[in-house]
């Protein structure tokens, strides 16, 4: 059994992202001492790196929630784990378009700043996307 502070450290991850997890149910019936303390186990450990892994992925604390209702009850989960997964990709692939449309027009605007000699191309650009 780790305390708190121990967890902290291994998982890099902040005593009050714990206590907010215990929280929202995201880790329950954490195990406490005679003072309160709380100590998590080797499967507590376990649940917090799949939270963690998952929201490296991407997906929402709602969405893991799922994954680990998924996860405790597995025996016919896979459809339904696939396909939070394909719409997770799908979000992720959408994401990854704007951002190289992003790169591309900001590798263009700073190409045209550093040859133009009056007025700066960024700033113009952006005042010209939002009206201001």
């Amino acid at each position: 059994m780790m305390k708190i502070g121990q967890v902290v450290q291994a998982l890099a991850i902040s005593a009050d992202t714990l206590r907010y997890y215990e929280k929202i149910g995201l880790m329950p019936g954490v195990h406490r001492n005679n003072g309160g303390a709380r100590l998590y186990s080797d499967k507590d450990l376990s649940r917090l790196r799949f939270i963690k892994r998952a929201q490296k992925m991407g997906f929402s604390l709602d969405e893991i929630a799922g994954l680990l209702s998924f996860r405790d009850n597995s025996k016919n989960a896979r459809p339904n784990v696939q396909k939070l997964a394909r719409l997770k990709l799908a979000e992720i692939e959408h994401h990854l378009s704007e951002l190289e449309a992003l790169r591309d027009e900001l590798r263009l605007l700073t190409n045209l700043c550093g040859a133009s000699t009056d007025g700066c191309p960024i700033l113009e650009s952006f005042e010209r996307a939002y009206g201001s």
